[in-house]
């Protein structure tokens, strides 16, 4: 499931802008609706959904302890 979503963590992608965890919360929220893009009558769940899961996202890449990884590189 949605192998165009790249890997975030570091140290992978040791800087992770906004836009890249957008990009990902919108592939995800497409995946999983089945829409590329939503119609007029969907737009605002299909938007708060891609918001809640960047929002996710975010918390999740800030928390995660990446072993091997520096510190001065773990913190975003």
């Amino acid at each position: 499931m949605c192998r165009s979503i790249k890997t975030l963590r570091p140290p992978v992608m040791p800087v992770v802008e906004d836009e890249d965890i957008r990009a990902a919360a919108l592939q995800y929220v497409r995946k999983v609706s089945g829409f590329r893009a939503p119609a007029a009558h969907n737009k605002d769940a299909f938007d708060a959904a891609v918001e809640a899961v960047a929002e996710a996202t975010r918390t999740l890449l800030d928390e995660l302890v990446v072993r091997g990884t520096p510190k001065a590189e773990v913190a975003s």
